[in-house]
């Protein structure tokens, strides 16, 4: 078999869930695996150019990419109270954000896509990584941003304030968990390799939570809050039950996201299947 390119983030989360898999801890029933590690919208490029076989891809970019790509049942990142804040020195009143520069993780990242759907008068966006965003706010380069990840644990240690809390937003307005990013594989690859990759993804997931003093070296190696607190409040956050499985609440979650944002016009239409079934 030949190698196919996996892409994740350096992100407590992801390691997490990885380690094992790309480092053969487990049986991974013959898959080579070459990896490929950036920050969550370098992947949604990475993707929308075609470049990776299996890939950590947010779920706003996914919409953008069904026609090259489905989604893995294991390794999702749903949840309730694990949406991106945005944060500023101080709070901005909601009749003024239409005129501020507010900082983004990506274009593609579900973060900026919830931005969207709670404030679509905010046009000023400036992308960059997310770990850049705190920065770039308390400097007074912009004047809100929009965190995810483990900047959610440490914005009100420098001072920042929250303006509100868009995972918040989703689950009243949805009645939904809110999909973050999912693990996606290549659509042309056939499905006995497909569901293969499934299986050996969430049997990775399940060593990393029976042996998670083995998996957090690698955790560590690359995680950008080294607090080791801050590290598994992280982990605990964005792994849980839909990541090893997104069962029929996962799914309806992620379904409401596409036909919502296709119905208002933010996200393309298709009628491909979004699931590795």
């Amino acid at each position: 078999m030949s190698k196919l390119t996996i892409g994740f983030s350096p992100c407590p989360n992801d390691t997490f869930i990885f380690d094992a898999m790309v480092h053969q801890k487990i049986d991974t029933e013959g898959l080579e695996l070459e990896t490929v590690m950036g920050d969550v919208e370098e992947l949604n490029e990475m993707a929308f150019a075609g470049k990776l076989d299996i890939t950590k891809l947010s779920y706003h970019a996914f919409a953008f990419c069904l026609e090259d790509y489905q989604l893995l049942n294991s390794g999702s990142a749903l949840g309730n109270g694990v949406g991106p804040l945005l944060i500023a020195k101080r709070v901005i009143p909601e009749e003024n954000l239409a005129q501020a520069t507010i900082a983004i993780p990506g274009k593609y990242t579900t973060a900026n896509l919830l931005l969207g759907l709670a404030y679509p008068q905010v046009k000023n966006k400036i992308p960059m990584l997310f770990s850049d965003v705190e920065d770039a706010v308390l400097a007074g380069a912009v004047d809100a941003g929009l965190i995810i990840h483990e900047n959610r644990f440490t914005y009100e240690s420098k001072g920042l304030v929250k303006i509100r809390d868009l995972g918040n937003y989703w689950e009243s307005f949805s009645g939904h968990p809110i999909p973050l990013g999912g693990i996606v594989v290549r659509r042309s690859l056939d499905n006995a390799l497909q569901q293969k990759v499934d299986r050996v993804l969430k049997r990775s997931l399940e060593y990393a939570y029976a042996n998670t003093e083995d998996v957090l070296p690698f955790v560590k190696d690359f995680a950008q809050e080294m607090n080791p607190e801050v590290m598994l409040k992280h982990i605990g956050l964005y792994v849980n039950e839909f990541t090893l499985g997104l069962g029929e609440k996962g799914r309806a979650a992620i379904e409401f996201m596409f036909n919502h944002g296709r119905k208002i016009g933010i996200l393309p239409s298709s009628q491909l299947d979004i699931f590795v079934e």
